[in-house]
């Protein structure tokens, strides 16, 4: 009893990207992916009148609110594409995902966004769950389109979803 009271449930603040948050998104996105983006290039994305971006940080943390997820997309001629996401490895199944995701499909909507985009692996079955969950479909295939950081391909899922 004395344990569960002594943990925190984390509470998360979805809030917009701004340029001093690209070192600890760059800091989380090199621990997801095997071939990450430095905060130079989130920068130069983020600086980009089409692209926008969301974070979310810990609200209820004792010291500081480190930062737990983000996405990352951008919105031109009426189509939206999410550029990257991710969440903290530790964080996965909590809705987290959701959240970024809700957030960017409402940002890109209200930027007059008809439909989205996205890529993912096809391999990734936990972001193929959320996916679908949020109403997005494969319209198309890029075969041995990633790799692995032992040299193993994959095919990436081009998704949808309707914003209208």
């Amino acid at each position: 009893m004395l344990e569960s009271y002594l943990t925190l449930k984390p509470q998360f603040e979805i809030i917009a990207m701004e340029p001093e948050d690209c070192v600890e998104v760059a800091m989380l996105h090199q621990g997801r992916f095997s071939r990450p983006w430095n905060d130079g290039e989130f920068h130069s994305l983020l600086s980009q009148e089409t692209v926008f971006g969301f974070v979310a940080r810990q609200s209820n943390a004792l010291l500081k609110k480190p930062l737990r997820g983000f996405v990352l997309a951008r919105h031109v001629a009426g189509e939206a594409e999410i550029l990257t996401i991710a969440v903290n490895a530790k964080l996965g199944r909590t809705g987290l995902g959701w959240r970024l995701m809700q957030a960017a499909m409402r940002e890109a909507r209200g930027r007059g966004g008809e439909t989205i985009f996205l890529e993912v692996d096809g391999g990734n079955r936990p972001a193929l769950g959320l996916y679908a969950k949020l109403g997005f479909e494969k319209v198309g295939e890029r075969q041995a389109y990633y790799v692995d950081e032992k040299g193993a391909k994959s095919t990436a899922l081009v998704m949808r979803r309707v914003l209208r």
